[in-house]
């Protein structure tokens, strides 16, 4: 590639010609997708390696959860955070880094992907989604922040059934590995009310029906905490659980409000679904 072309990679301008009928070739798409691929790459490495200057506050950040898990030990069980092998620093390195570099450029990538889809959505499409990425980053936020709060709970429950005469040695790169689990089951449940109204929005799913079926969700949303939090304790559980309730019933009154605003204006207020209409 020519040094022009990585300059108008990189400046995001279009690279690639559309035809008379206003669509691209199919090569075309996957050059594209290409040089999207690659912006979002270099762009990761480059905050990766910067982060390596930072890893001191990176890895105090990661490791506070399980030191404030081991200070509600009871005083007959041990633990001790561990790195296994001669390479496991380097690893702990790489890891810790790679994790903030995909977070801190998410912003980045995310528009990458929203970049290649918008092409192919209508106008009505495009509006929603940007609803859609306006509501959602915030609640994923909200809860990777409420699943980083809850762990140390969830650990001091885990580690405590250590026997007495035993030292439990946590593997740092397991422990890790659970730490984004459990943020990641919080942030992802908490998109699931988003996809709700969305679904609501396309005319899929009515509030009446969300109603109707209320009981069997929360059980079901009971039962989906239970089985998703990696720490499998009863305290997690209802941490997440409660919270998608509440979002659930705030999705449901968003929904019926929806549903009466088009029957409002396909005339058809007041008619149950298998009540013949006027029209």
């Amino acid at each position: 590639m020519s040094v022009s072309g990585i300059v108008g990679l990189f400046a995001g301008k279009p690279h690639h010609p559309v035809g008379p009928d206003g669509r691209m070739a199919l090569s075309d798409h996957l050059r594209e997708l290409r040089g999207r691929v690659l912006k979002s790459v270099t762009v990761i490495l480059v905050v990766l390696i910067a982060s390596l200057f930072f890893f001191d506050q990176v890895f105090e950040l990661v490791l506070r959860p399980y030191e404030a898990a081991v200070e509600q030990l009871p005083d007959d069980v041990a633990s001790q955070a561990t790195v296994a092998g001669a390479g496991g620093p380097l690893m702990l390195y790489l890891k810790l880094c790679g994790l903030v570099s995909v977070v801190l450029t998410s912003p980045y990538w995310l528009y990458q992907i929203w970049a290649f889809i918008l092409p192919g959505l209508h106008d009505n499409e495009r509006r929603w989604t940007r609803v859609f990425a306006a509501i959602a980053g915030p609640l994923f936020l909200a809860g990777v922040t409420l699943g980083y709060y809850t762990l140390p709970k969830g650990l001091e429950l885990l580690i405590g059934l250590t026997p007495g005469s035993l030292v439990n040695l946590v593997e740092f790169g397991d422990y890790l590995t659970f730490l984004i689990r459990t943020l990641l089951v919080f942030g992802i449940a908490f998109e699931i009310p988003v996809f709700v109204v969305l679904l609501n929005l396309a005319g899929v799913l009515r509030g009446e029906s969300l109603g109707t079926h209320r009981p069997w969700v929360v059980i079901g949303t009971f039962v989906f905490a239970a089985i998703a939090t990696p720490s499998t304790d009863p305290f997690t559980m209802l941490f997440l659980a409660i919270p998608m309730v509440a979002l659930f019933g705030i999705s449901e009154v968003i929904a019926r409000f929806l549903d009466r605003r088009r029957d409002a204006r396909s005339g058809l207020t007041g008619l149950s679904d298998d009540e013949i209409s006027a029209l």
